[in-house]
């Protein structure tokens, strides 16, 4: 065979070879593929086809009359995708819409042109449009030229998203919070938001998108795969009215003062309800905000408004009564290194209990409980326990400051510890936790926990109910409860009281002062700072509510005792509830109609009765009955504003058929 054949037979057996191979790798693959063919399934719909998540709509958080404090609105972004149009469409619509979309989005119409023609050349399938319309606008953009022919012949893409928005504003809005979660599942709860993220946040929904160039993912079609189930709606104790007194007040008294930061809590005295609960903070540019809930976080020495404890513990262990009379020594008594000082240069001489409590005498406190209880320090600390000081309120909200009694051989326990206790020093306790004892007195010794919710609910149904909580049926007998009241009328009422300025002949109060320094352990003076406080309830014969103020760091010169910073923040916030509600105590409710009320029960009543095929008018209702009866009819309401309905997105008769959600501004 000559050389050539050779060469040729040589090479078409190495090609055969290869193709051999080639063939068996092929086989092999196909094999393969057949063996695992769900995988490789998996693997490219991963890679085009992803499901993602959808947060369902949060349940609305209302005050205790039906306003809203918290709310989700939706929110929608807008893209165009230009490949599948069709070129005819495009070519005719691209002005009609460059031009609608102009009118509605402020920018010339020649600028969308050439942002859609661009998107067309590139082959752009998401390109934005608008960001962050509201619903109406969304509804408005679906139906411009070209876009109301949908995703698939008109580009129109929609991504939607759920806002919370808070109708008042800055006004209690650390006490409102907030609910976030970060890419780790890890929760940031604050406030009421926080407290009750499990019946406001709802479960997740799930949607279908396909990979498109870029990277970008284009929802597939307009239905969810999961619809989100959204969450239920948290009615809160909080009086918007009360709140919007008591965050005016505070604020009025911080930029008098140029004081750091203050609280204002105000408590209905019977129930535990939280009525309105305020903490503002100065920035840096001596605005203030809500910056901290200090009001539940912030544990502190609480200074003279912590006599009223000790005054207890002494008056039920029967080692003084009202009438014992103590010599304040010129206003310093001295105990081993240390000096107890009253407020007054040279001091009260000698007074009765109830004067040294009415005046605020450090020194007679000090006397009275050193003296009575240094043989057995552990019977004032366990009487003081025994009233539930020692213990956290166990409340919903996060972040509750700890309290701290000190007990006879713990750390920091000294000869000097039971003198100091006796005036609101080593110890520290949250104002809240303050406000619950002095609330306990005015509920003549029933000790209830704060409470900031009274129900949740799905659309009109009670899906739970929050009742009033007893800490403690009976934190002190009877006895010493008519004595303490008498002695904190007294405060506000007599002459010599450190309250007396905040008298008023038109309606009672009774309370304590408290003023306590912090930083004291500085040697340095200028870092020396007071804390101001008053702590009491109203009317002072029949509590209605009970109420702190808490400011932090006032500005000296202007002023630092709790009479003079803290004490007409009480007042105001007194006075303006008791003018606003001056019969509350005075009528009989079961007997006097309220023709107001029984009007809007027989509207609503006769609303909801009606079988309906179109829209009702719902103008004029309140809010609260205005969403029950549209949620009933199957509607999705949205919100604006807080009282009355004033105006409804869709008109009255238009058929229930052909509407999804309505909006409802509300003034």
């Amino acid at each position: 065979m000559p050389v050539t054949e050779k060469k040729i037979l040589t090479r078409l057996y190495v090609v055969a070879g290869l193709l051999c191979c080639f063939a068996i790798t092929v086989l092999v693959k196909l094999v393969g593929i057949q063996i695992n063919g769900e995988e490789y399934r998996k693997l490219a719909l991963d890679r085009t086809e992803k499901m993602f998540t959808i947060a369902p709509k949060r349940g609305n958080l209302y005050s205790d009359d039906g306003s809203l404090l918290a709310t989700s609105v939706s929110r929608y972004n807008i893209r165009f995708d230009a490949v599948t149009v069709r070129e005819i469409d495009f070519k005719e619509q691209i002005k009609p819409l460059s031009d609608s979309l102009a009118i509605m989005l402020g920018k010339p119409s020649d600028y969308y042109r050439k942002l859609l023609r661009k998107a067309r050349e590139n082959r752009n399938r998401y390109v934005l449009i608008a960001r962050n319309l509201d619903y109406s606008d969304y509804m408005r953009i679906r139906t411009f030229p070209l876009f109301r022919k949908g995703p698939n012949r008109g580009g129109f893409i929609v991504e939607q998203r759920t806002a919370r928005e808070h109708p008042l504003g800055k006004i209690a809005e650390r006490s409102v919070g907030y609910e976030r979660v970060d890419d780790n599942g890890y929760y940031t709860r604050v406030g009421l938001e926080g407290a009750f993220g499990e019946y406001l946040r709802g479960i997740e929904g799930r949607r279908l998108k396909q990979k498109i160039a870029k990277g970008q993912w284009k929802p597939i079609g307009l239905d969810n795969i999961i619809e989100p189930q959204d969450g239920y709606d948290v009615i809160s104790t909080i009086d918007i009215n009360i709140q919007d007194i008591a965050h005016h007040a505070l604020l009025k008294q911080l930029e008098t003062y140029n004081a750091d930061h203050g609280c204002v809590i105000v408590m209905e005295t019977k129930t535990g309800e939280v009525k309105a609960i305020s903490n503002l903070g100065r920035t840096s540019e001596g605005k203030y905000y809500e910056r901290l809930n200090y009001a539940v976080g912030e544990s502190q020495e609480p200074g003279s408004t912590f006599k009223l404890m000790s005054l207890v513990v002494a008056l039920e262990d029967k080692v003084i009564d009202t009438s014992t009379v103590i010599d304040t020594e010129k206003g310093r008594w001295k105990l081993y290194d240390r000096t107890v000082r009253d407020s007054k240069w040279g001091g009260y001489g000698k007074v009765s209990v109830a004067e040294a409590f009415e005046v605020s005498s450090n020194t007679a406190f000090a006397k009275i409980i050193h003296n009575n209880y240094k043989e057995h320090p552990e019977k004032y600390v366990n009487r003081l326990m025994k009233m539930n000081l020692h213990r956290e309120l166990n409340l919903p909200i996060k972040g509750e400051g700890k309290p701290v009694i000190r007990y006879p051989g713990d750390k920091g326990w000294s000869g000097v510890s039971l003198a100091w206790m006796s005036h609101g020093y080593e110890v520290a306790i949250t104002p809240l936790q303050t406000l619950t004892f002095y609330n306990a007195i005015a509920n003549d010794g029933e000790m209830v926990r704060p409470r900031l919710i009274k129900e949740v609910r799905e659309w009109n149904k009670t899906i739970q109910k929050f009742d009033k909580e007893v800490i403690n049926p009976a934190i002190c007998s009877k006895e010493t409860i008519g004595k303490v009241q008498q002695l904190l009328q007294n405060v506000v009422e007599k002459k010599h009281g450190t309250g007396h300025k905040l008298y008023s002949a038109d309606f009672s109060m009774a309370g304590k002062t408290g003023t306590s320094q912090k930083n004291y352990v500085y040697k340095d003076a200028s870092k020396l700072k007071h804390v101001s406080s008053f702590a009491g309830y109203f009317p002072a014969e029949n509590p209605k509510y009970s109420c702190i103020v808490v400011i932090h760091e006032p500005e000296e010169k202007i002023g630092y005792y709790g009479a003079d910073v803290a004490g007409p923040v009480f007042k105001s916030v007194a006075q303006k509830i008791f003018t606003t509600s001056p019969l509350i105590d005075q009528i009989d409710i079961n007997s006097v109609p309220n023709e107001d009320l029984e009007k809007a029960y027989t509207q609503f009543y006769a609303h909801a009765q009606k079988a309906y095929e179109t829209v009702p008018d719902v103008k004029g209702m309140s809010g609260m009955d205005a969403v029950a009866i549209l949620e009933n009819l199957g509607l999705q309401v949205e919100i604006k504003g807080n009282g009355k309905v004033k105006k409804q997105s869709i008109a009255k008769g238009t058929s229930l058929a052909k509407v999804q959600t309505i909006i409802l501004e509300l003034s």
